[in-house]
């Protein structure tokens, strides 16, 4: 377990906060914590510590992002909805593998995505690319279809892991595209991209944040991308909605959640104060480095995604028949 405060102990003694923001005396006393179940230096861990600066600053104390990783997110999730908090702030950082992907395949996990959390604020999204280290030898998703028909059963998708959202976007492909391919298991992108420019693997849904140095480099293709919306940090890469699969939207999602039994009052003022940081120029210009796109929101409005998102997924894991051995 690592903990780290975002701001040093000198600067624990801030002023008022900002005009226009909650007051101090309205949060809670005690520590304001945000859970994280990643290790240091991930992407859900950079975006809960880029918006704890920005609340620690505004609110004038300190907040405190502590790791628990294991089991892709889901250890934590657990801790955090089987624990009673009796002081402070309690925040988690659910991701959409922790909250509509893995409790739908592991039967380990015993945690109600939809009822053991308050919803509280979408953080945003990030598209998938589709990549390959084949060069120049597939020029749209297109020639991908073509070469998994002329295949059957032999292209090679690889994933950072069963029930990751790289190997759920590639069965959604071969759902709707009617073909048949191989996944390939790695434990993360990392020995995933070093056997995808090996040739060992052919293709991979990868993570923008995980794919962009690669493709950019040239050293991976980039062929298509998974959201609706072109990514500002990739415009000339088509998605797969504008290829002709409409609807095709498979993305990492981060978002804010907090105890069941979090005050209504105490959820809508946090997320006030979430929507007002992430529309500061500098938050946006990070998360814009990262193709982090979407956030914001009511909380009603991340309520109804976190179902909507629970119940894609689901579908997708039910046609695709996957299972922990999967």
């Amino acid at each position: 377990m690592q903990r780290r405060h975002f701001i040093a102990a000198g600067a624990a003694a801030l002023t008022a906060p900002m005009s226009g923001w909650a007051s101090v005396a309205d949060l809670p006393k005690g520590t304001v914590k945000i859970y994280v179940g990643w290790a240091p230096g991930g992407g859900t861990d950079v975006f809960a510590r880029i918006v704890g600066q920005k609340l620690s600053e505004v609110w004038g104390r300190p907040v405190v992002v502590e790791n628990k990783p294991g089991a892709t997110g889901a250890l934590c999730a657990d801790f955090f909805a089987k624990t009673k908090f009796h002081d402070g702030v309690n925040l988690l950082m659910a991701h959409v593998n922790t909250h509509a992907i893995s409790p739908q395949i592991f039967k380990s996990i015993t945690y109600d995505p939809l009822k053991d959390y308050a919803p509280i604020a979408l953080i945003g999204a990030t598209p998938h690319i589709l990549v390959t280290g084949s060069k120049d030898k597939y020029a749209s998703i297109q020639d991908v279809v073509v070469a998994c028909k002329k295949s059957p059963g032999k292209i090679s998708f690889g994933s950072s892991g069963t029930g990751s959202v790289q190997h759920l976007a590639a069965e959604m492909f071969n759902m709707v595209a009617g073909v048949k391919t191989i996944h390939v298991p790695y434990k993360g992108s990392g020995p995933m991209q070093t056997d995808l420019l090996g040739g060992q693997i052919d293709f991979s849904f990868d993570t923008m944040t995980a794919a962009a140095q690669q493709v950019k480099s040239g050293k991976m293709q980039g062929i298509v991308q998974t959201r609706m919306n072109r990514a500002k940090g990739f415009p000339s890469v088509p998605t797969m909605d504008e290829q002709g699969f409409k609807g095709f939207d498979a993305s990492s999602w981060y978002g804010v959640v907090g105890p069941r039994d979090m005050s209504k009052e105490l959820a809508q003022q946090i997320n006030a104060d979430i929507n007002k940081v992430l529309a500061m120029p500098d938050v946006i210009a990070r998360f814009d480095g990262y193709g982090v796109e979407g956030g914001g929101g009511s909380v009603e409005k991340f309520a109804a995604f976190m179902q909507s998102e629970y119940k894609k997924w689901g579908d997708v894991v039910r046609a695709a028949n996957i299972t922990e051995e999967s």
